[in-house]
């Protein structure tokens, strides 16, 4: 009956309520914007993280490298596109 039951899922389950208690937590805790947005930034890598590797089980299929790989490459784009459009319009830097 163990071996029948997924218990990775329901830790994984468990742990993403409890990132969730985390991130709801910056909302009512009177906290400075510059530390709430830093736990929620953290809270919500990791659960997206933790989506990824439990329930979408990326770590089990035969080409879990090139998954990593592209799922690296999204977030170098992600990241490479918002820090351009802050650079261009908020911190005016676009050459004008």
């Amino acid at each position: 009956m163990r071996e029948l039951f997924p218990m990775n899922q329901v830790m994984g389950f468990v742990f993403s309520l409890l990132l969730t208690v985390v991130a709801l937590g910056v909302y009512f805790m009177d906290m400075s914007f510059k530390v709430g947005m830093i736990i929620l930034f953290v809270t919500a890598f990791i659960q997206a993280g933790l989506q990824l590797i439990v329930f979408m089980h990326a770590g089990e299929s035969e080409d879990k490298a090139a998954i990593y790989t592209n799922v690296l490459y999204g977030i170098i784009i992600a990241v490479v596109t918002v820090l351009g459009t802050l650079l261009v319009m908020l911190w005016d830097m676009g050459g004008m």
